[in-house]
């Protein structure tokens, strides 16, 4: 998916293409009975977990980077609207961001009350992503769902990488 891999920035585009992959792979093993599961009273429910995912992202790529795709918000609140409107929206997202020259990165932009650079902002999006999306595994957890990796191999993987459990 990225190109112009020889540029200095390319390997935030393909940290947050591989990241987009193990959030996609996480929401996967859920259920489309548990959408509205949540593991405590303050926690978000996994398709409130989703809709701040998609929200929140959209915002800051928005706002932040110039990189605007639209409403966020599948069209259908479901599990597969979700995961489909999240996998087309960070698609066209790394194609826009492919193309930006180096100095495009090192320029700043209004991180809530602060100045930062493009990279640092994106950097920034990709922990607050793993932060969510660690969340969701501990929800999977709870749910005795099965894990697939996320940076490597988990207890449900037998040893190996497995993004998916989809076609065993």
């Amino acid at each position: 998916m990225c190109t112009n891999l020889h540029k200095p920035f390319s390997f935030l585009l393909e940290t947050y293409e591989t990241e987009v992959l193990k959030t996609l792979g996480i929401w996967s093993a859920f259920s489309t009975t548990v959408m509205d599961y949540r593991p405590h009273p303050k926690s978000r429910s996994v398709i409130e977990q989703f809709e701040h995912q998609v929200q929140s992202e959209g915002r800051w790529m928005a706002n932040m980077l110039g990189i605007d795709t639209g409403d966020p918000n599948p069209a259908e609140r479901t599990l597969a609207g979700f995961i489909e409107q999240y996998r087309a929206d960070t698609e066209t997202r790394l194609g826009l961001l492919s193309w930006k020259p180096d100095d495009w990165w090192l320029e700043t932009a209004t991180f809530f009350d602060v100045t930062r650079s493009h990279a640092w902002i994106i950097n920034r999006r990709m922990l607050h992503s793993a932060h969510h999306r660690g969340e969701l595994v501990i929800y999977l957890r709870e749910l005795d769902v099965r894990v697939p990796s996320v940076y490597g191999p988990t207890a449900d993987t037998g040893g190996k990488v497995l993004y998916s459990f989809e076609g065993e």
